[in-house]
């Protein structure tokens, strides 16, 4: 789905954007939400996101990194993304709809070097990865309430 240089994955998810929103912004909890199994941990990083907001994640794939993430888009209960240092795009968009929250996960890899990635298998395992997350997303919040 999405652009050739976006792929994108959605779940309509059973509980107001605020619930979700405020799981994503929290960077402490991206281990337990990442479908990946890359995000291995939490290196520095604020209580909560906000625009401009830096974080740094321990990450393994293949060999073990820190990666600097900062946030570029962040609307309260509807939009959040950051990039790190190549610029490639994880964003979240959340819609409120007929039960629940539609949650759209997109990574966008338009900058001119993401064509490397184009030409591996990446793009398709993200959007396995996304799946993943938006299902665990969902297990984190109606398991809550």
């Amino acid at each position: 789905m999405g652009t050739p240089r976006i792929v994108t994955a959605t779940r309509v998810i059973p509980a107001p954007a605020n619930v979700i929103f405020d799981l994503l912004a929290d960077p402490h909890q991206h281990v337990k939400l990442d479908g990946s199994g890359h995000v291995q941990q939490v290196r520095q990083a604020p209580k909560r996101l906000f625009l401009g907001a830096k974080f740094s994640m321990g990450m393994q794939w293949g060999p073990r990194y820190t990666t600097v993430n900062t946030v570029s888009a962040f609307e309260e209960n509807r939009v959040i993304a950051w990039h790190h240092w190549a610029h490639f795009v994880w964003r979240y968009d959340l819609e409120p709809v007929e039960g629940g929250t539609k949650v759209t996960e997109s990574f966008d890899f338009t900058k001119p070097w993401g064509i490397f990635l184009a030409m591996t298998k990446t793009p398709q395992q993200n959007i396995v990865s996304m799946t993943k997350t938006l299902e665990r997303l969902e297990q984190a919040v109606t398991s809550s309430s």
